[in-house]
């Protein structure tokens, strides 16, 4: 039987996968996987054969840390921090081996493998609007990514963009075995080494960031991540769409860590609160509760979810009343 074609099995509540109340005294989740065995199965049910989409698991390992370390009370204040974290522990490992990559050799001569190195030393380790290192590493390891897929695709004579195959998130771990490791037999034909190989990686680094940003240490990660929240509606608008859009900003954090954020896609709320400590509770939204674009709240608390300030859960004191009247009556 086909795996599309296997009937949902039906179970009682008490099957259904669950945890609760972990040894550890923390929940997480980050989109990662939670379950194993035939609990995954049920939650997955058709796609476990497949594979399920789960995230590749940094983001879910630092919210872990993050909570693990957090002494107890904890306070809506601590929940705060673990949510604007945005530090590139996932990339830290990629920034040496870049530096290894780029040593006095290969710098020798070559103004642009000089220019990279650089920059790839001034590394502060977190996805923040002005660091060129982090957005300089990052391009690294998808060039790397990018050309290893390619390479191993070509052994094997098939066409990577014809047959529309890309890796998934969990090629992490192979990527980093294939290029440490650097096991002769799967190099591509017409690579004479690994080591070229990786300068190759590196040049392509240089080269596809130098077309944007003619000096590298100027080419920081804000440029790239500009956030522009739009309304649905808004692209068939024209030039009418500001008055729909959010303003367009340039905000830290990116996909691996947990503050998740991107052009397109980010944290929809941001909220936390205590029972009995209500007042110490915030709440992030990337806009406000009038769904009227003219009115003055519209865009209410957009600022607030952009910086990470945190904004009172609790309503404050009443400013404005609105009066609902009913319209005159129609007559037969």
């Amino acid at each position: 039987m086909s795996t599309r074609s296997r009937p949902v099995a039906w179970r009682e509540r008490n099957e259904q996968p669950a945890i609760i109340d972990p040894a550890a005294g923390r929940l997480w989740s980050a989109n990662a996987k939670s379950v194993l065995g035939d609990a995954e199965r049920v939650i997955g049910n058709d796609e476990t054969d497949g594979g399920m989409s789960y995230d590749l698991g940094a983001r879910a390992r630092q919210i872990r840390d993050g909570l693990l370390a957090l002494q107890a009370p904890a306070t809506p204040a601590d929940m705060l921090a673990i949510q604007l974290d945005d530090r590139a522990l996932l990339l830290e490992r990629w920034q040496r081996l870049l530096l290894g990559v780029l040593d006095p050799a290969a710098v020798s001569g070559s103004p642009q493998r000089a220019a990279l190195r650089s920059v790839v030393v001034q590394w502060d380790g977190r996805a923040a609007v002005d660091s060129a290192s982090y957005r300089v590493v990052r391009e690294f390891r998808e060039q790397a990514r990018r050309a290893t897929w390619q390479m191993l695709l070509g052994s094997l004579n098939i066409d990577a963009g014809a047959a529309g195959f890309q890796p998934g998130d969990f090629f992490e771990d192979s990527l980093w075995r294939l290029v440490t490791e650097q096991p002769p037999h799967l190099l591509g034909a017409g690579q004479p080494s690994w080591r070229a190989f990786m300068l190759e990686v590196a040049d392509a680094t240089a080269a596809s960031l130098g077309a944007e940003c003619p000096n590298l240490d100027e080419c920081r990660w804000g440029a790239r991540n500009l956030v522009r929240v739009r309304h649905p509606l808004s692209s068939s608008l024209g030039p009418l769409a500001r008055w729909l859009d959010m303003p367009a900003v340039a905000l830290p954090g990116d996909n691996d860590m947990p503050r998740v954020q991107a052009p397109r896609f980010g944290a929809s709320e941001r909220f936390a609160v205590a029972p009995g400590r209500e007042a110490e509770g915030y709440l992030q939204l990337p806009g406000g509760q009038s769904g009227h674009p003219l009115s003055p709240f519209y865009r209410a608390g957009f600022d607030d979810w952009a910086s990470g300030r945190p904004r009172s859960f609790l309503p404050g004191p009443s400013r404005h009343k609105l009066t609902i009247l009913p319209g005159p009556r129609e007559t037969p």
